[in-house]
């Protein structure tokens, strides 16, 4: 009877230990599942897309990216580029946190430099002549995709392209999502602010300035996505066209906005010459002391997701003090 009490004991608890052994292996599995978990954010194998130049297979896993003048989009999805878009020393000073650390690649694309860089990918846009060589030249250097016109000056598209490219598409989602957030709570905050108010941005350059259309770089933000109101001089302005043109001193007296983005760095010329004019003084922005100057400025120069959000927060950190 003792011996048959020992082998029960003996059985029980062989296979109490097997259950252990099989919850744990279960276990396990889910957390390597868990792990693994996004695959659209995990390319292994190569994939062919669609681009301005038809088809291209793109390589898994490329490491070593160039998207000169895109960077942001790449860093959008956590991707840091090999290297960076330079003309000489300008650079998107609002990208150079992150990318302080990456060498410069001229604008124009020499391949010396290029070849230099070891891409093992390559994003262009759509203006292929500004490059130096041929798109069969870069074809030769890495595996190259050129954008469409409408992914070149469409950010999200930019994003939902780049996702596919790099076997990022739920990040992209998840990056586009959550802007979508920020607009929408932005939004509420600022109606309550300014509520009907008028908003410009004035871009000084030398001894220029320019008042962004309403479709311009950032004033896509504040107008389109933020809802804030345009003054009529810039209304009448109209759709922004691929040169900028410099407004006078005297068309701004017409400037009727209630809150003025000044863009300038410090030292521009043309700080002194607004502030030396009794035109820009007798502006109701300037009376109320609602002109807001801001030194670094160009995520208000460019498109992009980090570029938007950059502009919104800087709204928002003036609009709603």
């Amino acid at each position: 009877m003792r011996e048959i009490n020992k082998s029960r004991l003996f059985i029980t608890g062989f296979l109490l230990l097997l259950t252990l052994l099989i919850t744990a292996c279960n276990g396990n599995d889910t957390g390597s599942n868990s792990d693994s978990g996004d695959q659209g954010n995990n390319q292994t194998s190569e994939v062919t897309l669609d681009s301005a130049k038809g088809e291209v297979t793109i390589p898994g896993n490329a490491e070593r990216i160039i998207a000169p003048f895109h960077e942001d989009a790449l860093l959008a999805l956590g991707v840091k580029p090999t290297a960076k878009w330079a003309i000489g020393q300008t650079l998107q000073g609002y990208l150079e946190e992150q990318l302080k650390d990456v060498p410069k690649l001229e604008w124009n694309m020499p391949q010396e430099q290029v070849l230099k860089h070891e891409p093992d990918l390559l994003i262009l846009e759509n203006g292929t002549d500004s490059y130096e060589g041929s798109y069969e030249d870069y074809q030769k250097i890495a595996p190259t995709y050129v954008m469409t016109k409408e992914t070149t000056n469409n950010w999200r598209k930019q994003i939902e392209t780049f996702g596919k490219i790099l076997g990022k598409e739920s990040k992209a989602d998840k990056v586009l999502n959550q802007y979508d957030d920020k607009v929408a709570n932005a939004k509420e905050t600022l109606n309550n602010a300014i509520g009907d108010e008028t908003v410009a941005a004035i871009w000084a350059k030398g001894d220029q300035f320019f008042l962004f259309e309403q479709d311009r770089h950032s004033a896509e933000v504040l107008y389109s996505e933020l809802g804030i109101n345009q003054p009529e001089l810039v209304k009448n302005l109209g759709n922004a066209q691929t040169q900028w043109n410099p407004i006078s001193l005297e068309k701004l007296s017409q400037l009727k906005a209630d809150h003025v983005f000044l863009l300038a760095e410090k030292g521009e010329p043309g700080l002194q010459t607004l502030k030396d004019s009794s035109v820009w003084q007798s502006t109701p922005a300037v009376e109320n002391s609602n002109v807001y100057t801001i030194n670094e400025s160009s995520n208000w120069t460019n498109k992009g997701l980090i570029a938007s959000e950059k502009t919104i927060d800087d709204v928002l950190e003036t609009l709603t003090e």
